[in-house]
């Protein structure tokens, strides 16, 4: 029994001092990407109008080697983000173009996932605003009751 016991410890404290291994070092070359902003609010927008559709999440890669965007994602169907497919290189400037659909009345917030080979591999970015009506846009007509007949007027 006290050779089990003994064989147990021995293999735990192996395990343990394996487990305390260092993790790697950053590479400090890796690409760095900084956004101007990571949030858009798009304001009030009037539903239909596709010439407010679309905004630009601007990015700067200030890191050291080109950077490259494997994917972007949006939160739902409603939100759809176009990232550039060629590499960014150190110091320039990109964009990540994001359509909402502008046909869903009311408030919205959405994000936007971004993936790529920086030392911040992932970034999530956020859009908001309100969809509203058109002016003088009636709103749905709601269905008439049934007309009723008058009652009959007792005869004398």
């Amino acid at each position: 029994m006290k050779k089990l016991i003994l064989m147990l410890a021995a293999v735990g404290t192996f395990a343990f001092a394996h487990a305390q291994e260092a993790t790697p070092a950053a590479d400090p070359n890796a690409p760095e990407i900084k956004f101007e902003t990571k949030n858009i609010d798009y304001g009030k927008v009037v539903k239909g109008d596709e010439n407010n559709a679309v905004r630009y999440f601007k990015f700067k890669n200030v890191g050291k080697s080109p950077l490259i965007i494997s994917s972007c994602h949006g939160s739902c169907g409603c939100t759809v983000p176009q990232c550039p497919t060629e590499a960014i290189l150190p110091g320039k400037d990109g964009q990540i173009k994001v359509h909402y659909d502008i046909n869903r009345l009311g408030n919205f917030t959405k994000t936007v996932t971004v993936s790529s080979n920086a030392k911040n591999n992932n970034e999530v970015l956020q859009i908001n605003g309100v969809v509203e009506e058109k002016p003088g846009a009636a709103a749905p007509a709601a269905t008439p009751a049934p007309a009723t007949q008058p009652a009959p007027t007792p005869k004398k």
